[in-house]
């Protein structure tokens, strides 16, 4: 695989990122380094975490997921050089006070005691790619389909958000920024203000991105690509859901998941159309002789929209099956096939 610049930065990843949203909870510490080892072996150079890992979020395990990167890191120091390392500060609580509070507005402040809090745990001089994880204002996101303005609650300004992250790569704590889960208008307007000021220009967006959710496509895929901000596509597999491992069962079981946490069954993913749809996908990539994992990934490694896609694993044979998927052709044929599945759906995990 060869590397590609984020943005405009001089950040050059792999395109495909481990995300490690389940090292705390799904994986234990021992497992999250050997697939560390593995995924480094294999040539990977981009890790994804956040503060508020693992996932579920929990208030016994926030925090858990860069402390374990952090012992990776203090054991295989040389590992460190050689990756882009990227995390995030949550944005307003979300149900989760045991971060900031549920007044958390994305403060300079808070944002600048996040990255402090993230370098101790992370064991880490520096953050390669620092994201905001959500909006701090209120904005249609995690399943949300349209913007409601009667939601709007009071917040720290995009100007105040960028002189925080100004401060923290002044400072050298932060390479380049990023956004996660926003829209055209947030990207636009990060990208005005840090312009007008004289700001950390953002260098990617983070929103999900796979054959159930194509919701990327609708304006915000030419905001991004006329503005030079580079898609890191988060849970290609749906959630487990374009794997085909739910097909049968349904979401119930001890495997995946959606399965074993009902809050998770409670988002977007769990909705009954999306397991629809994903059966949809999966019969098709059986149909054209690959598996459904193979299908799903290749529609994101092959698609000019995505820089980097990130993968989350629970496994090393997982770990193995999404990056032997690499390089996986899909004929005009498919891709038209793929695409009159979606104008029948409709994007049913947006």
């Amino acid at each position: 695989m060869k590397t590609i610049a984020l943005g405009a930065s001089a950040l050059r990843v792999t395109p495909i990122c481990l995300g490690t949203m389940t090292f705390g909870e799904q994986v234990n510490e021992t497992l999250a380094h050997q697939i560390l080892d593995r995924a480094l072996e294999r040539g990977v150079n981009f890790l994804d975490t956040a503060e508020m890992y693992a996932v579920p979020a929990r208030a016994e395990t926030c925090g858990a997921t860069e402390t374990i990167l952090g012992n990776w890191f203090k054991k295989t120091p040389s590992a460190r050089q050689k990756l882009v390392l990227a995390t995030k500060v949550a944005g307003p609580s979300r149900g989760m006070p045991w971060i900031r509070g549920e007044t958390s507005g994305l403060t300079e402040a808070e944002i600048v005691n996040a990255c402090d809090a993230s370098l101790r745990r992370l064991q880490t001089d520096v953050i390669d790619l620092y994201q905001i994880h959500w909006p701090a204002r209120n904005v249609p996101a995690f399943g949300q389909l349209s913007f409601d303005p009667s939601k709007d609650k009071p917040c720290a300004s995009v100007h105040e958000q960028l002189e925080a992250m100004h401060k923290l790569v002044k400072a050298g704590k932060v390479r380049a920024i990023g956004l996660s889960n926003e829209s055209s208008y947030g990207v636009h307007e990060f990208v005005r203000l840090a312009e007008q000021h004289g700001l950390p220009r953002v260098d990617t967006i983070q929103n999900p991105y796979c054959l159930i959710n194509r919701s990327y496509e609708n304006g915000l895929d030419e905001t991004c690509h006329r503005l030079g901000v580079s898609l890191l596509a988060y849970s290609p597999l749906g959630f487990g859901l374009l794997t085909g491992k739910y097909d049968e069962s349904g979401l119930v079981g001890d495997v995946g998941r959606l399965a074993l946490y009902e809050s998770m069954r409670k988002q977007r993913w769990g909705r009954p159309e999306a397991l629809v749809a994903s059966r949809r996908y999966n019969v098709l990539a059986r149909d054209h002789g690959m598996t459904p994992t193979r299908l799903a990934l290749a529609f994101c490694y092959s698609n000019w929209r995505v820089a980097s896609t990130i993968i989350g694993v629970t496994s090393m044979e997982q770990l193995d099956d999404c990056l032997d998927a690499w390089d996986t052709p899909l004929s005009p044929e498919m891709l038209t096939e793929i695409d009159q599945v979606r104008w029948e759906l409709r994007d049913p995990a947006q």
